[in-house]
């Protein structure tokens, strides 16, 4: 059961395969769906196009989201933008909405979860509160994640202020992809 109407939406997606799923998903939903794959295609398309939804992949080949969901929101302040990652964090989910998302989903999500977001207006106070200490290994990627989105991520400013070599930042980020 859909819980906001179909409309024009857009799918800000690197990755083809899952784009083609998802358009695929809310096309059979009475969406109008456009999709691309960066900044540079979303400021094209905004030249002619006005979606009243957009699905934001957090980490796009060689740039960030969150530059699409700025990008977004001051074209249409009341677009209903939804960012999708594939390794969350509490900083990027911060920033993601306060840069104009109204919602922020871990994938895998489906046409379910994110219609489900798109509908979602104020915050569930039912939501469980985490029980399970955070890892070190957690902690340690949290608050290089934190300060990649500070330093817009560049990588040498980052581990400056980290206080870590280079490159020992660069194989820490080969291991753990940032989204």
């Amino acid at each position: 059961m859909s819980s906001a109407p179909a409309g024009p939406l857009l799918i800000v997606e690197d990755d083809a395969t899952f784009a083609r799923t998802l358009k695929r998903s809310f096309e059979r939903r009475d969406y109008e769906v456009t999709s691309c794959a960066g900044l540079a295609e979303v400021a094209a398309l905004l030249a002619h196009t006005r979606p009243a939804y957009a699905v934001v992949d957090l980490k796009l080949a060689g740039e960030s989201g969150l530059d699409c969901v700025k990008a977004l929101h001051a074209h249409d302040p009341t677009m209903r933008i939804v960012v999708l990652t594939g390794f969350a964090s509490i900083a990027t989910a911060v920033e993601a909405i306060k840069l104009g998302a109204c919602h922020y989903l871990p994938k895998p999500a489906n046409a379910d979860d994110i219609e489900k977001a798109f509908g979602r207006v104020e915050g569930d106070v039912s939501v469980p509160l985490a029980g399970r200490p955070t890892s070190l290994k957690n902690l340690e990627w949290e608050r290089i994640h934190e300060t990649l989105v500070e330093t817009e991520f560049n990588i040498s400013e980052t581990a400056r202020r980290l206080g870590m070599h280079r490159r020992t930042l660069a194989r820490k980020l080969e291991k753990r992809q940032v989204t």
